[in-house]
């Protein structure tokens, strides 16, 4: 079986981060992708980003060079899609601009993925997921009560506000395409798709049910039934007991009478709650309150390093890891090539 985008041909212009990302799904799903690789043998990422670069075949290419940019023409007019991370400008400086490559390809998707966008006064200024985030507001929102805000790695920026929204442009414009045979170009940039899924939140806000300060809200750890606890192995465990029911099997798992507890929907009593589920957490170790509340509705689970995820038996059964392609479809199964 070949993957859902077995046909696409897709060039992608060598980068980092939510690029190469985007263009490894698109591998994982069955695309033809080429990466153009810097030709004098430096790559500008370590080895350990080649996970993100599995599934392609490459190529070096001095972009610089006349004759190897024209090369790089001739590939895009037999391609679909074409891939780059520059800072905005740079493509057009080395004639390799949507300008040019629509010229050849008027059928050509031109995706481009930067943090600050194509335009506004940000635009040509360096910066990393941390900074992207910063100025959207989703950084203020992550972090401890009273603490400085925490990083969430770059997993929020890069590839779920950068990548994600790159491969879903991407495939959108595809779609449209099939009525009007003519491409576009896609402007993905990490601050867009990270302002879009802030949506909820700023209307939480909006409506008074969300307040700035951190970690004193329903959804970031301010919730005593929605936040990590220390366990006496110095593990932690994850509750995620929004609903009632969830949170009566919570109490019930921590052998709490529901009648002694205050109202867990006023957040006055918040920090009186996390503190005796704090207390109870600290009686048993992580792995015990795994097996303690294996069986039920409470929805907790140990919070696993990334090496012990990858040989937890939900994750063997389903064949999955940070390897793994996703989707899953039916009839046409992404695979690693």
């Amino acid at each position: 079986m070949t993957g859902p985008l077995d046909g696409l041909r897709v060039v992608e212009l060598a980068a980092i981060g939510p690029a190469p990302f985007a263009c490894m799904m698109f591998a994982d799903l069955g695309a033809d992708v080429l990466r153009i690789d810097r030709s004098d043998g430096l790559r500008s990422f370590a080895d350990w980003h080649g996970e993100l670069d599995r599934g392609r075949h490459s190529t070096e290419l001095d972009l610089k060079s006349p004759a190897d940019v024209a090369w790089l023409l001739r590939k895009v007019e037999a391609s679909d899609v074409l891939v780059e991370g520059f800072r905005p400008g740079v493509a057009e400086r080395l004639g390799i601009g949507p300008e040019e490559c629509l010229a050849r390809n008027p059928g050509l998707v031109y995706g481009r993925m930067t943090g600050w966008g194509q335009d506004g006064p940000l635009a040509g200024t360096p910066g990393h997921d941390i900074n992207y985030l910063s100025l959207t507001g989703a950084l203020y929102a992550i972090g401890e009560a009273g603490g400085p805000p925490v990083p969430p790695v770059n997993l929020l920026g890069d590839f779920a506000g950068g990548a994600m929204f790159l491969v879903a442009g991407v495939l959108a414009a595809l779609y449209e395409r099939q009525r009007t045979g003519r491409g576009q170009i896609v402007d993905a940039a990490i601050v867009d798709g990270t302002n879009t899924m802030l949506g909820m939140m700023s209307a939480m806000l909006s409506a008074g049910e969300w307040r700035s300060e951190r970690g004193v809200n329903l959804l970031d750890g301010g919730a005593p039934f929605y936040r990590c606890y220390a366990c006496a192995d110095g593990g932690h465990v994850a509750v995620g007991a929004l609903e009632e029911r969830f949170y009566q099997a919570l109490l019930a798992g921590l052998e709490i009478d529901p009648e002694r507890m205050p109202d867990r929907g006023d957040p006055v009593n918040w920090p009186a709650l996390r503190r005796m589920f704090a207390h109870r957490f600290l009686v048993r170790d992580r792995d015990e309150w795994a097996r303690h509340f294996a069986d039920t509705e409470a929805c907790v689970t140990p919070v696993l390093s990334i090496e012990e995820a990858a040989s937890h038996p939900h994750h063997l059964a389903r064949g999955g890891g940070p390897a793994t392609p996703a989707p899953r479809f039916s009839r046409t199964r992404a695979q690693l090539h």
